[in-house]
Order: structure tokens, then C-alpha cells, then sequence
């Protein structure tokens, strides 16, 4: 299990370097700087502090910090880990240098959770292999809300089961040093359809169009973040597909009108989430990094990634139709299939965005699972995996020493 440095969220934060000076009074002092990443890429709304003057980095990283004293630089971002560096008062300019947080994770279902046994068994799965992360449902597909919450219409509509304690499940995850997400489905939801059906569509869907049912899934977000979440991650964050697609009438708006709607909610999120001290992803079908419009949906990476810290395109071959990439049969080729979709996001994603995709740990063999994890790892960015019923080979799952290695 790698041990987390803090990341610029709820968690305390870390710090990078040796113990750094007491602040220095000094009269009009101004740092001007670029927050940068390790390859010196450009990281906008990072957080600059020194004392009580902060900044926040412009969408090319610089920054412009007036200050009464010299001393320690704080540097952060939500889903990035903190850095700290000394400044003697002196003119020029100052680079920044945070890295993303590296996270390699396993998802948590409900049974799972609920079940003291099977959940003491992720958590020596974590400690045996390099995960660091653990991704939990606290509102699942189909809409149930899976613990004793305070939101009120979630008791309302009848979606409430008591299937675990996330205080408690936090707790030991962050014991064993691990970062803790939630994963929250937010506009596919049969209780809320049949509850309020002025706001939503005929199948269990709430209409992402109209924007009082956005509330609903934010409360919940916001809850899951004083709950002491690390991270929200919102899927089923866009408009239906498939035959409800056909039926909806969302297929007569514009292109446009489904994006702006989708990365609206996606900000408005961020802006409750980020007071919090919360960081903010969202899942996305793999297709739409490699897609050249948002397929009938409200999805483009370019536009929802203006508002996250992190994204994770589900990358699963199995789900990729015969001919992708002109093979036969994709499920035949996690590694070329994981690698393609990683750098076509890459292409696509807003700067300072961390990507960590979601792979494909169901219907394969141990070294087949390995494969996808293997194209994130040669690729440099994290990875989680899923399986519905949070079944997990130890074999499958990398150590410490393979992934630093």
C-alpha cells in the first residue's frame, strides 16, 4: 500500500521539503510566479499563500501574490498534492511545481460496505497491493441512497436503506492511509421519476434541463463532504442514451444546449464542493474521448473538464463495438484499447485536470486485468478498477514495488 501525501482537500495538508523558515516582516512585497506541474505544464486556480495574502494561478499558471512578509509559499489544488517552498523576499519570478495525486483505487459496493468481514478484506487487499484509494456508492444506479442521510426528500421518496456507515468506513480507510471518494449517480433515478415526474422523464431519468432536480443529487454531494469524503464523483452526469434518448425530446435540443446544461451543473458542484474542501470528478463513458461530438448526451471533455479536478473515462474493451481501433474483437485487447482512449483524453482534457481512468476488472482472467492497469501505469496516470460486485483478485492488483519499479 503507498502511504498518501495530503492533497489540497478536507485532509490536512503536506508538506514537500525540509522544515522551511518563520515568515519575515517586510513593507509592499509582490511574488509574481507560475504554478507549474512536473513536466513544467502550466496548473490554473491553484491556491498561492503566504500568511494571510493568497492567489489564485491564472488559466496559464501565473500568478501575482501582494504580501506584507517573506516566508514559506504555500501552493494547492483539490486532487493534487500540497507543496511548500521558501522565499526570501526578493524580486523576480517563482515557479511553483505541484504533482497530481497519483491514485489507484478499488470501488466499494454496497454489500460490501455493509459487510464488516468482506470490507476488513479490502482493506488488507489495499495494504498488500499499491492501492491508495477507495471509492464508495453513497447513491447507486437506480437511484437508492445507501445510508441513514440527512437530505430529506431522499427519506421522501423512499430511497433510503441503511446498508452502511460512511463515517465509520472512513474512518478505517483513512487509518490505514488510504483517500476516500464517493462515487454518487446523479440523474439516473427511478424514486425521484416517479416522485416528481413534472421534473423528470418518463423512464428514471431527472431531466438535466430542468434545473430545480439539480438540487436534489448536490445535497447529497454537499452531505458526502462533511461526511469527510475526500473527493466527489459524480457519474450518470449527463442526459439518457440509447431508446430513452429517442423519446425524451433531448435529441431536438441543440448540441450546445446539452453541453452547456451538463458543465452548469458540473459548476455549480464545484463551487459548493471546493468551499467545503472537497475535490470533484466525473465518470464518463470511454467512447466520449475518442467521439467527435457529446453522442446525444451533454458529454464533451472539453467542457465538463472546466470543472473538475479529476476525470475518469470508463475504459472498458469489453463495452467497445467489434472493429474499434480495427480489431474484431476490443475485449481481445486491454492494453491497446486502455493506451488509445488514455492518450485520446489527454488531447481533450481542460490543463491541471488529473486523469484516472476506470478499468475494465470483470469477466477477465488475472493477467488480462493486468493489462489495462499496465497501459495507465506506462502512461503515468492513475487507475481504478471496477468490478459491480467489488470482486477482486489479488493477483490482478499490482504491489508497491511493481508500480514504483
Amino acid at each position: 500500500m503507498i502511504m498518501l501525501a495530503s492533497a489540497c482537500t478536507g485532509s490536512q495538508p503536506g508538506v514537500i521539503g525540509e522544515t522551511l523558515p518563520t515568515t519575515i516582516e517586510a513593507p509592499g512585497l509582490r511574488l509574481l510566479g507560475k504554478v507549474v506541474d512536473m513536466d513544467e505544464n502550466p496548473v490554473p486556480e491553484a491556491v498561492v499563500s503566504l500568511g494571510e495574502a493568497t492567489a489564485l494561478s491564472a488559466p496559464d499558471g501565473w500568478f501575482d501574490l501582494e504580501t506584507s512578509v517573506a516566508g514559506v509559499v504555500g501552493v494547492g489544488k483539490p486532487a493534487w498534492v500540497s507543496a511548500e517552498y521558501p522565499w526570501d523576499g526578493s524580486s523576480g519570478f517563482i515557479d511553483l511545481a505541484i504533482a497530481p495525486l497519483r491514485l489507484r483505487g478499488l470501488r466499494v459496493g454496497a454489500d460490501v460496505a455493509g459487510d464488516d468481514a468482506e470490507f476488513s478484506s479490502i482493506l488488507a487487499l489495499a495494504e498488500e497491493t499499491a492501492i491508495n484509494a477507495l471509492v464508495f456508492d453513497t447513491k447507486q444506479e437506480g437511484g437508492r441512497v445507501l445510508y441513514d442521510t440527512g437530505v430529506a426528500a431522499a427519506h421522501e421518496f423512499g430511497a433510503v436503506v441503511e446498508a452502511y456507515d460512511p463515517a465509520e468506513r472512513i474512518a478505517e480507510a483513512r487509518a490505514q492511509g488510504l483517500y476516500v471518494i464517493t462515487r454518487i449517480v446523479t440523474f439516473e433515478d427511478w424514486f425521484w421519476a416517479e416522485s416528481r415526474p413534472d421534473e423528470a422523464y418518463e423512464s428514471p431519468w431527472i431531466n438535466p434541463a430542468v434545473t430545480t432536480g439539480w438540487e436534489y443529487p448536490l445535497a447529497l454531494a454537499e452531505e458526502a463532504c462533511d461526511l469527510g469524503f475526500d473527493e466527489i464523483q459524480f457519474d450518470y452526469v449527463r442526459f439518457p442514451s440509447e431508446s430513452t434518448a429517442g423519446s425524451s425530446g433531448q435529441l431536438d435540443m441543440s448540441e450546445t444546449e446539452r453541453v452547456t446544461l451538463i458543465e452548469g451543473f458540473l459548476r455549480e458542484a464545484r463551487h459548493r464542493l471546493h468551499d467545503k474542501g472537497c475535490a470533484i470528478s466525473a465518470d464518463v463513458f470511454g467512447i466520449v474521448v475518442s467521439a467527435h461530438n457529446d453522442q446525444g448526451i451533454g458529454q464533451r471533455p472539453e467542457e465538463l473538464t472546466r470543472q473538475l479536478d479529476a476525470f475518469s473515462p470508463m475504459v472498458y474493451p469489453s463495452h467497445y463495438s467489434p472493429g474499434w481501433l480495427g480489431f474484431d474483437d476490443p475485449n481481445d485487447h486491454p492494453y491497446d484499447v486502455t493506451t488509445n482512449a488514455i492518450d485520446a483524453a489527454r488531447r481533450r482534457i481542460a490543463p491541471g485536470v488529473v486523469l484516472r481512468p476506470w478499468l475494465q476488472a470483470f469477466w477477465w482472467t488475472d493477467a488480462e486485468i493486468r493489462r489495462p492497469i499496465q497501459a495507465a501505469e506506462d502512461k503515468d496516470v492513475g487507475w481504478f478498477l471496477w468490478n459491480a460486485v467489488s470482486n477482486f483478485s489479488r493477483a490482478a492488483i499490482p504491489t508497491d514495488a511493481e508500480v514504483s519499479g
